[in-house]
């Protein structure tokens, strides 16, 4: 069976002849915008079963349902990465969360710094960009999106065996390599357009489960160090390898 176009998704199990009510807003997404209508087949995936492929066995203006067929893909979970970020203008926050989830985050953290733009997000309508990007790019994962922290709070509580890649403006040089750090749990740091305070700097550096590292000759935006920083940590030690 050809693998299907349209990709949703959504909360309920996924297995052989199961059945999955849509939402008000899939069930328009569906059948008023895409113009699908029963017989349609769609990819459901809901971040536990793989993808499968479903027909449509209802369809109206505000309520469809789709019945399991096939399994497409399997489940395909991300590495265990984390990655926190300083909130920035909406439209780049956007971008940032959207990169986040197609580069292969588990985990997306807005945090709360001394120079943040931003004293609070939409963490729904972020969630919902999260979910679009998984999507759109074959994913079978999406990563949650938690509610904007402080950093200082985050760093007090922090678990140790998760190590945390800061990407340090202030080391402006020839990029890292990450060769020699050990695979397992990590965390990726990413701070405001203005960079971190010096009190942060000095917090930062004083954790032993924080490694700071050079993104390369030029300062970047945030935005594109975030996508940067990943890139690099998948490189050596995610699932690009």
């Amino acid at each position: 069976m050809e693998r299907a176009k349209i990709r949703l998704h959504v909360e309920h199990p996924l297995g052989p002849g199961q059945p999955v009510p849509l939402t008000e807003a899939q069930a328009h997404y569906l059948f008023g915008v895409m113009r699908q209508g029963v017989g349609a087949h769609v990819a459901l995936f809901n971040g536990r079963d793989g993808e499968w492929t479903a027909t449509v066995t209802e369809a109206g203006k505000k309520r469809g349902s789709l019945l399991c067929v096939a399994q497409a893909a399997p489940q395909l979970n991300p590495p265990d990465l984390w990655l926190m970020f300083a909130p920035i203008k909406k439209a780049r926050t956007d971008f940032i969360v959207e990169k986040a989830a197609e580069l292969g985050c588990a985990r997306i953290v807005p945090v709360q710094t001394d120079f943040t733009n931003s004293e609070r997000i939409r963490q729904d309508r972020l969630q919902a960009h999260a979910v679009e990007a998984a999507e759109q790019c074959l994913g079978t994962a999406v990563p949650e999106v938690t509610d904007l922290q402080p950093l200082r709070k985050l760093l007090e509580g922090w678990d140790a065996g998760r190590r945390i890649l800061w990407a340090d403006e202030s080391l402006v040089g020839p990029a890292q390599t990450l060769a020699g750090l050990a695979p397992g749990p990590w965390a990726i740091l990413i701070g405001p357009e203005g960079g971190f305070s010096e009190p942060e700097r000095t917090r930062l550096r004083a954790q032993p489960f924080v490694t700071p590292i050079s993104l390369g000759p030029r300062i970047l935006r945030a935005d594109t160090a975030a996508c940067a920083a990943i890139t690099l940590w998948q490189s050596h030690l995610g699932d690009w390898r």
